[in-house]
């Protein structure tokens, strides 16, 4: 990851849902259907993100379903104010983070989460932004059957294998520019989905850049088209793949 995570704005609104524990797991939940579900696993910011509150509340609204943003940190949380001060993200320490928060620490409690969710609802998808797009990738293999669907806005840490190894519906939100997913991935998930076999929906925001989904400003005209279109495009796939 680089410091193109941590930058963006904080937008205006207040989320509607609540916090709860649900798989051992402190979780903010959005909605109340009891069949369909969306995990929504976060970025930098972790599970108290404003952000990515409001995300989960429209995604609950606009699915029909029930929206979990789990805390995948271990309780450890981000001030967002960095987002828009650059000597503050000057002075996080990315490097130790992502240390802290490993693949190999975080995904078994990722894992987790999604079997608990899987026992309990007929449909389940989810969605990943920055450091979560590797772990919902992770969780949609072939042969886990935890999810029905995927979607991911520009995620980080991605690996080919993790591309290569999907084995349900796939939907990428990303835009032109992302040293995270670089162009060498965009082409390499553009040859490797139709190879194999699984239905996809490769979504480009040109002049937009990493974070746009989740974090993109509102005022500027460009970057909330495509933020609110990001945010259209998951409702749509989960729609179509979670009914």
């Amino acid at each position: 990851m680089s410091d193109c995570c941590k930058t963006g704005f904080n937008w205006n609104g207040k989320p509607t849902g609540s916090e709860s524990t649900f798989a051992n797991t402190k979780t903010y939940a959005a909605g109340s259907n009891k069949d369909r579900t969306v995990l929504l696993v976060h970025d930098l910011f972790g599970w108290t993100f404003p952000n990515l509150r409001l995300l989960a509340d429209h995604y609950a609204k606009e699915v029909n379903a029930t929206v979990y943003l789990p805390d995948f940190f271990d309780g450890e949380v981000i001030d967002p104010s960095p987002l828009e001060d650059p000597e503050k993200r000057k002075n996080f320490d990315l490097t130790s983070f992502i240390g802290r928060h490993s693949k190999e620490i975080r995904y078994p409690e990722i894992e987790s989460f999604a079997k608990e969710l899987r026992s309990k609802y007929k449909k389940v998808g989810a969605i990943g932004f920055c450091y979560g797009g590797w772990a919902v990738f992770k969780l949609g293999a072939k042969g886990n059957n935890l999810l029905d669907c995927v979607s991911t806005a520009h995620p980080s840490l991605l690996e080919k294998s993790e591309i290569s190894n999907l084995g349900v519906p796939t939907q990428l939100l990303i835009p032109e520019t992302d040293q995270k997913f670089t162009p060498e991935l965009k082409e390499f998930s553009l040859k490797t989905l139709p190879e194999i076999g699984v239905e996809f929906d490769y979504q480009y925001f040109p002049g937009l850049v990493h974070g746009f989904a989740a974090k993109g400003d509102e005022k500027d005209k460009k970057q909330k088209d495509g933020l609110e279109r990001a945010k259209n495009a998951a409702v749509g796939w989960f729609v179509q793949y979670l009914d």
